[in-house]
C-alpha cells in the first residue's frame, strides 16, 4: 500500500502537523492508516495517547535505523496508507524511508532558510532514485502560510521553484489554531467542535483539500508507473 513520507532536514517546518492531518483525514474516510513516528521527539506518539484518535489509525513509534525498513514493510502489508514522519536530520534512516516511499512531502515555510533546506532534501531524494533505480515522486508543501496575505519572500520562492520545475502542492497548510489544538486535546479536527477553537470550519476545509491533493498525486504517480 502507498507509503507517504514527510521529510525535511529543518526542524519546525511542519512535518508532524502535516503528517497527522493527512493521517486523520484519511482515517476518517474509513481507511486503515499506520503512522510511523520516526522523529525522536515522538510528537505523533504523544498525540495518539490522548483521547479521540480515529479507530482505524495506529501509530508505531519504536523504530530506528535498523528497524525502519521492517516497520514500513509490516505496515504496508496491513494498512491502506502508511504515513512516515521522519526526524529533522539527514541520516541513514531518512534515506531508507525515502527509498521505500511512493510519495515524499517536503514541508517548508516561506523563507529562504527553509528553501535552502528543502533543496537539500530534493538532492537526497534524487540520490535515492539513483540507488533504487526508480522515480520517487515528491512535492513541496508550504506550511504556516497566511490565508489572507502571501508574503513577497514566499512568492519569490514559489516563482523560483516554478522556474526550476520543482513540484509544489497547490494546497498550503495555513497557520490555524485548530492544527495546534489537536496536539493539546487529542483526536482530529472533527473532535474539536466543543473545544472553542476558532475558524474550525476553515481549518477542516484546508486539511480536506490538502489530503485530497496528496491522494490525487499518488494516483497520478501510480498511473504514470503503469504506463511506463
Amino acid at each position: 500500500m502507498p507509503v507517504i513520507t514527510f521529510s525535511s532536514p529543518k526542524g519546525g517546518a511542519g512535518k508532524t502537523t502535516a503528517a497527522t492531518l493527512l493521517a486523520t483525514e484519511l482515517a476518517e474516510r474509513g481507511a486503515a492508516i499506520v503512522v510511523i513516528d520516526a522523529d525522536p521527539n515522538k510528537n505523533v506518539l504523544d498525540w495518539a495517547s490522548l483521547p479521540g484518535k480515529p479507530a482505524s489509525l495506529s501509530v508505531v513509534g519504536d523504530v530506528g535505523e535498523e528497524s525502519i525498513v521492517d516497520a514500513i514493510e509490516t505496515a504496508a502489508a496491513k494498512a491502506a496508507f502508511v504515513v512516515v514522519d521522519l526526524e529533522g536530520t539527514a541520516s541513514l534512516m531518512t534515506s531508507y524511508a525515502i527509498s521505500m516511499s511512493d510519495f515524499v512531502v517536503i514541508p517548508m515555510q516561506g523563507s529562504q532558510l527553509d528553501a535552502k533546506q528543502a533543496a537539500r532534501q530534493m538532492k537526497l531524494i534524487k540520490a535515492q532514485e539513483r540507488i533504487v533505480q526508480r522515480e520517487i515522486p515528491f512535492a513541496v508543501l508550504f506550511t504556516r502560510s497566511n490565508p489572507a496575505l502571501q508574503p513577497k519572500t514566499q512568492r519569490h520562492i514559489e516563482e523560483r521553484f516554478a522556474e526550476m520545475g520543482v513540484p509544489m502542492l497547490s494546497s498550503r497548510l495555513y497557520d490555524r489554531e485548530a492544527f495546534r489544538a489537536i496536539f493539546s486535546f487529542g483526536g482530529s479536527l472533527s473532535t474539536l467542535a466543543d473545544k472553542g477553537v476558532g475558524n474550525l470550519a476553515a481549518a477542516k476545509a484546508n486539511a480536506r483539500d490538502f489530503a485530497a491533493e496528496v491522494v490525487a498525486r499518488l494516483r497520478g504517480a501510480a498511473k504514470k508507473k503503469e504506463v511506463a
